[in-house]
């Protein structure tokens, strides 16, 4: 309980100035799960009216879900979000035209983040929601923890691993945790499946074909299976949260990354 009251704290300690722009006092309002992790550390909890209903989900959260607990949640309906009156309201590119067209018409200052496929992306995103929020400062920071991490150690070997986010949905080349897998010292194995973006692997390539390691959160679907199917591959934990998102994500999902290639030879 004390750590997760220090966390707390800390995130709340990372506030900012009042922003730039002004409106019907109706703070910040965010549809995006990954723009709440950064939400939450760019500025104070006062200034932000709701968060998405994922961060509630420990499933889906890139927050502690005590954090996230702190804030009310909206589904993101167009209703709901146009009901609170926000200053700025955070979504997706994703978000669907009709949701883009009512949050139009309402007259709502809106910002919609891309799902970033790098680390520069990710940090360029962090720059572009702490400038919209008159967080300059804290996004530089945030950006600057997200340099610090990603000075590893070298290594002469890159055993073939293939990271999981849930059950047999997999992370291949072209997207941002296959540029940390590389940068922590692994070969990502899903290249030799022929598997681009995000995508479902068969049981049946993975025994034909079977990776060095296999990283994925605890106790999740798939594990069981791939634990009879591939007796003699390592496995190794990644918390659920680190898998969702970028930004304040980054230096944990590195940490652990570098950790588990540390320990194997």
């Amino acid at each position: 309980m004390k750590r997760v009251i220090a966390l707390a704290l800390a995130l709340a300690a990372c506030a900012s100035p009042p922003p730039d722009f002004r409106g019907g006092g109706g703070g910040i309002v965010s549809v995006n799960p990954c723009a709440d992790a950064m939400l939450v550390r760019l500025v104070p909890a006062s200034r932000i009216a709701a968060i998405s209903h994922y961060s509630h989900d420990p499933m889906a959260t890139s927050l502690p879900i005590a954090v996230a607990r702190r804030f009310r949640a909206t589904a993101g309906t167009a209703e709901e979000v146009i009901a609170l009156a926000p200053d700025l309201v955070v979504a997706s590119r994703f978000t669907a035209p009709a949701t883009r067209d009512a949050f139009a018409r309402a007259g709502l200052k809106t910002l919609y983040l891309d799902a970033p496929p790098t680390i520069a992306d990710s940090e360029a995103q962090v720059r572009e929601l702490a400038a919209a929020v008159g967080a300059h400062a804290a996004g530089e920071q945030m950006v600057a923890a997200i340099e610090r991490s990603l000075r590893t150690t070298q290594v002469e070997r890159r055993p073939s691993a293939l990271l999981f986010i849930a059950g047999d949905l997999a992370t291949g080349a072209g997207t941002l945790l296959d540029e940390m897998m590389t940068r922590a010292g692994f070969a990502n194995a899903a290249a030799g499946y022929g598997l681009q973006f995000t995508g479902q692997l068969p049981a049946e390539r993975l025994v034909a074909q079977p990776p060095e390691v296999v990283i994925a959160p605890a106790g999740g679907r798939g594990v069981d299976l791939r634990r009879r199917l591939l007796p003699h591959t390592v496995e190794a934990d990644f918390p659920r949260q680190l898998v969702n998102c970028g930004g304040p994500t980054i230096p944990p999902a590195m940490q652990r990354l570098t950790a588990i290639r540390a320990g194997l030879a």
